[in-house]
């Protein structure tokens, strides 16, 4: 099914409706190949490529390709050389700092003072794993000022979770546009070309660097065949090419280096395209909330968008989880998350309002915090008290949007993450002053 969606120019989009669908479009009738994938003669002189996002041999169900149709192949360029930008983009495996069992939290990062692009802007936090082993993700966040002119860049190393915080993206691709805005997500596989412009005129948000096996919709279990996130919710581009001789810059990184060629022509040249590996946004109020309406409430695994797994059934390399707006209605229930400890470690962000289990400050809105594995957390002081005096009537958690990436793997920081400014020396305190339990 297509949609359409207004864009920053006043225009509309047009999308594929469909995660994990096999889908096919043409920017000019007569492009796309009937029948089979490489003819002899293409059509308009076109050039068949595959771009593989998995193994030739992985099942059916796992296996992610497309076939694109572009105005000249692209491995019409000449050699990469290192790049000397992307310089607070790290990736594993993350040994710039000994790990550390401590709470930690980060407020937002200010503005950059010069010209900075999606890509320039980019500085990492924390990550496990490395992209070699094809294991672990790596937490950013993004600030930018800038558009990526006459610019592309694509990832080598893993596919990319994209989430603006503030300000929308105006995403060109191989595969066709999309525009991104704060509450939604945008998710970029491995190895595809993409341009960002910023129509706001700057732009911040999160991203999840994964390593590891393609996000996927999480299985549903008991909950049955409808809530959580759906397939016709996620939405492809349609092709759309660019025909312009100028020349490029196209970055890549490649088991975390960077690296730089120049193309004559523009790299989104894709007059046609099928397959199953291709982009997709999401809007996150879509999302289909499930929960308790009778007493406790259930894990969080329940705000699960996306997952990337791995080969311990129900132990996420990552799962992506979010704390939207919903009802509250559980009986004799403490309602935000309780005080716990876990085996996956966690690192939160927020795109907008107050997350619940933090109404005393100090999280906010493009600020973010790391749990590690074990380390102990949950409400602060404020919360706690205001939810155990509370009258529980039915209430509705509203104008809010915080997110998780959970994963098995610690969550190792980098250098610039404990020495920042950004850094709250004082995360610790939002847990002191509980009165002593008196059982006598």
């Amino acid at each position: 099914m297509s949609v359409q969606t207004p864009s920053a120019a006043g225009e509309e989009l047009h999308y594929l409706s469909g995660f994990g669908a096999a889908f096919e479009t043409e920017a000019v009738a007569g492009a796309l190949p009937v029948g089979r994938n490489s003819p002899q003669q293409p059509a308009f002189g076109l050039y068949a490529e595959q771009l593989s996002g998995s193994a030739f041999t992985a099942p059916r169900l796992e296996n992610r390709r497309s076939w694109l149709y572009r105005l000249r192949p692209s491995a019409q360029h000449p050699a990469y050389q290192p790049y000397a930008g992307a310089t607070r983009w790290r990736s594993g495996p993350f040994d710039e700092v000994p790990p550390s069992p401590n709470r930690m939290r980060w407020s937002p990062l200010d503005w950059p003072e010069t010209p900075t692009d999606f890509i320039d802007g980019m500085t990492t936090y924390a990550g496990s794993g490395d992209p070699a082993a094809q294991s672990g993700i790596a937490a950013h966040v993004y600030v930018a000022n800038a558009d990526m002119t006459d610019r592309a860049f694509y990832n080598a190393d893993g596919e990319m979770l994209i989430l603006p915080q503030q300000g929308r993206l105006d995403v060109w691709t191989e595969f066709g546009r999309l525009q991104v805005a704060p509450g939604e997500l945008l998710l970029m596989p491995r190895g595809v070309r993409f341009r960002v412009a910023l129509p706001d005129g700057k732009a911040r948000g999160y991203v999840c660097e994964n390593y590891g096996a393609h996000f996927r919709l999480p299985e549903r279990g008991p909950i049955g065949s409808n809530s959580l996130a759906s397939e016709r919710d996620f939405l492809a581009p349609v092709a759309a090419y660019e025909d312009r001789d100028v020349p490029t810059e196209v970055i890549q990184k490649f088991l975390g280096g960077f690296w730089t060629t120049t193309f004559d022509h523009s790299p989104f040249d894709v007059v046609a395209w099928h397959g199953t590996l291709t982009p997709f946004k999401y809007d996150i109020a879509r999302f289909a909330t499930v929960g308790s309406i009778s007493f406790d409430h259930p894990d969080p695994s329940i705000f699960t968008v996306l997952t990337s797994p791995t080969d311990s059934p129900g132990t996420a390399n990552c799962d992506f989880a979010i704390f939207p707006p919903r009802w509250m209605v559980a009986e004799d229930t403490f309602r935000p998350p309780w005080f716990h400890r876990n085996v996956m470690s966690e690192f939160m962000g927020l795109i907008h309002g107050e997350y619940d289990a933090k109404e005393g400050g100090g999280f906010d809105p493009g600020g973010a915090s790391l749990h590690n594995c074990m380390s102990g957390h949950g409400p602060d002081q404020a919360t706690y008290d205001r939810a155990t005096a509370v009258d529980l009537k039915p209430h509705k958690i509203d104008k809010t949007l915080a997110f998780m990436f959970e994963s098995r793997f610690v969550f190792r920081p980098t250098r610039w993450a404990v020495e920042s400014s950004a850094m709250q020396l004082d995360y610790d305190d939002v847990w002191t002053g509980f009165a002593k339990g008196s059982p006598k």
